[in-house]
């Protein structure tokens, strides 16, 4: 195995270039899962963790090597809640929101928050930068519009956040393990609310159904909240698999969902 360890993201793009195939590793904390159980063994590989340019946070732009353990204890609550579910704090000290993307699993506890914010990715190669919105990026499960010889410098969010956010997720335990299905809300002070659900679908899912029906209600009686985790469960489209059934993951979707918009009343 041939290991690139550039320092600046010229050196990872000139070696991307040279070896588009490379297989680019961040904190690993998924990738090294797969090459201790056989499942991957990449000829080569460009490690990402001596680039600081990848790992700056600057305003709205969050650079791909930002880890879990620094977005914790960051300014933006909803991404923050879901960074404290990411495994040990040994994995959020060495997994990145980057890796998230990489890996595009639709149980990633980042990216429902990405999807209800209308997050963008952005992607650099030699040829220049380009820009997708989430829902161009993450294209099925594990499977991203990432071409050879890009790299994910980052991600941008919109100029404006809604102050009320909340994120929570199910499974066997608070954290250190993989969602049974994950939400993350939020709520503009007119009304205005977004909805994302992850291990639920093939990618996020955005309840655009329940999310129209709420808006329109300014003070949200306990019937409407109940309508909109409603409408959420009806939204979703899970699978049966060894974590879950598919009937248990559409009801937690919509106790999630009405769980949140309370939180965020």
């Amino acid at each position: 195995m041939e290991i690139a360890r550039p320092t600046d993201l010229a050196g990872v793009l000139d070696a991307l270039d040279a070896d588009p195939a490379a297989t680019l590793l961040a904190g690993g904390t998924d990738l090294m899962v797969e090459v201790t159980y056989g499942g991957r063994r990449p000829a080569s590989v460009v490690a990402l963790r001596r680039v600081d340019e990848l790992a700056t946070w600057e305003g709205r732009t969050i650079g791909s090597g930002v880890t879990w353990a620094r977005i914790e204890h960051g300014p933006v609550r909803a991404l923050a809640q879901a960074a404290r579910t990411v495994g040990s704090p040994q994995i959020r000290s060495a997994g990145t929101i980057g890796g998230n993307l990489g890996t595009a699993s639709p149980a990633g506890d980042g990216l429902p928050f990405l999807a209800a914010v209308d997050a963008s990715v952005v992607l650099a190669s030699t040829a220049g930068r380009r820009t997708l919105r989430w829902d161009e990026f993450l294209t099925g499960p594990k499977q991203n519009a990432l071409q050879p010889g890009e790299v994910i410098v980052g991600v941008e969010l919109p100029e404006h956040l809604p102050e009320r956010q909340e994120f929570a997720k199910i499974g066997a335990r608070n954290a250190m393990v993989i969602s049974v299905a994950s939400a993350c809300l939020v709520r503009e002070a007119g009304g205005a609310t977004r909805i994302a659900l992850g291990s639920v679908g093939p990618t996020p899912v955005r309840a655009r159904r329940a999310e129209e029906m709420i808006s329109a209600e300014p003070s949200p009686s306990p019937a409407a909240v109940a309508e909109f985790g409603r409408l959420v469960a009806e939204e979703v489209s899970p699978i049966t698999d060894h974590r879950s059934t598919a009937e248990y993951r559409r009801h937690a979707s919509g106790v999630l969902a009405r769980r949140l918009l309370e939180r965020c009343l």
